[in-house]
């Protein structure tokens, strides 16, 4: 039973938020599980630097858990069977009494299980944690302000690091605030977020891609290694009525846990990129003006569908015979939304009965 402090600073959570929740936890589980079954890793590093207390109610009233206590569930659950291994967490909030309702909720430290908690600024914690050279541990960064604050000198060794980093890029605050923002106080806020000057973010108005495409070319800008490939995806989230409130924004130069992550938000989504109401409108058929003048159903680039994946493909291939299943996969592998993990059987389903493809044994071929 929530105790009573714990009724006074519980906070709703929205469908959105919970949503949020189910993914970054249904990406632990998975990031997880494939590192501590991987020789090369000794210890996982999870962060949570701003974790608020980790229970929330619902729309209805019921409790729900945020990301601290599920992901800390979850790895205190499994360390059992990697007796070898080490998993760390390090959960921060600003508010002390957050935390110390989120201390009520974890599990005990165990030999090879560890929870450190702290009360403090996030970005302050994390320029004071030194990361180890030791490339046998892996970090996992979330980083989930309240709204477009970022500060990039607090994340730098993390995106330079071969861990993976998760941003929620608050650009629904961005949105409504720069383009009548006064005083100084915000203006300086978010010229270190967007790390330009206000008047070129006047430019931006209201254009949700740009300040998007801004936040992706500092990270790329920030990881600096040219010579590696830094992959960036970014999933939608939205409120009720289809109100853009944040991208979450997964950051890694390992391609595994680019596909991985993709697959965890499809899945999460229910089979397409965000949790957006589409209202049907991904059924529609429009008439294709500018290409083959045959009819395609409606594209949403904020809520994508298998149909979307296919007709990428198609597009891509259309015309060849044979094409190995291996690069069909690798250029989904590639791309910042579409998966290709988890969704191949319906991906090659889609291709067949849309667009008359046919696949064999380890190739499939895309008629004009």
């Amino acid at each position: 039973m929530v105790g009573e402090k714990q009724k006074i600073t519980a906070d709703v959570a929205s469908s959105h938020t919970i949503k949020k929740f189910e993914l970054i936890e249904g990406y632990v589980k998975e990031w997880a599980q494939k590192l501590l079954n991987y020789q090369g890793c000794d210890s996982i590093i999870f962060i949570d630097c701003m974790s608020n207390s980790g229970v929330y109610q619902d729309n209805f009233g019921s409790e729900v858990f945020g990301t601290p206590i599920r992901v800390a569930n979850y790895l205190s659950s499994i360390m059992k069977k990697y007796p070898n291994k080490k998993a760390y967490l390090i959960l921060n909030d600003i508010d002390s009494e957050r935390i110390d309702i989120l201390k009520t909720r974890l599990p005990v430290n165990t030999s090879n299980f560890h929870i450190n908690s702290y009360v403090g600024d996030g970005n302050d914690l994390l320029k004071n944690i030194k990361i180890s050279k030791n490339c046998r541990a892996s970090y996992l960064l979330l980083y989930d302000p309240y709204v477009a604050s970022i500060d990039w000198e607090a994340l730098l060794p993390f995106l330079k690091n071969w861990g993976e980093v998760i941003i929620n890029h608050m650009v629904s605050d961005s949105i409504r605030a720069v383009p009548q923002v006064s005083r100084s106080s915000a203006i300086e806020k978010y010229e270190q977020t967007y790390l330009a000057d206000i008047q070129s973010l006047f430019t931006f108005g209201s254009d949700k891609a740009a300040y998007e495409a801004r936040i992706q070319e500092i990270i790329t800008s920030l990881h600096g290694q040219k010579e590696n490939r830094y992959y960036i995806a970014s999933f939608p989230f939205f409120r009720e009525r289809n109100v853009l409130v944040y991208h979450l924004l997964h950051c890694t130069s390992n391609i595994k846990g680019f596909k991985l992550f993709k697959k965890v938000a499809w899945k999460t989504f229910g089979g397409k990129s965000s949790s957006k109401n589409t209202r049907g409108m991904e059924n529609q058929y429009v008439l294709d003006f500018e290409g083959t003048g045959v009819l395609r159903t409606s594209a949403d680039e904020c809520c994508y569908y298998i149909k979307d994946v296919a007709e990428y493909l198609f597009e891509k291939f259309k015309g060849q015979s044979d094409v190995p299943l291996s690069e069909i996969w690798k250029t989904l592998d590639e791309h910042p939304v579409f998966p290709s993990d988890g969704f191949k059987n319906e991906i090659k389903s889609e291709l067949r009965n849309s667009y008359g493809c046919k696949s064999s044994i380890g190739s499939i071929t895309f008629k004009d």
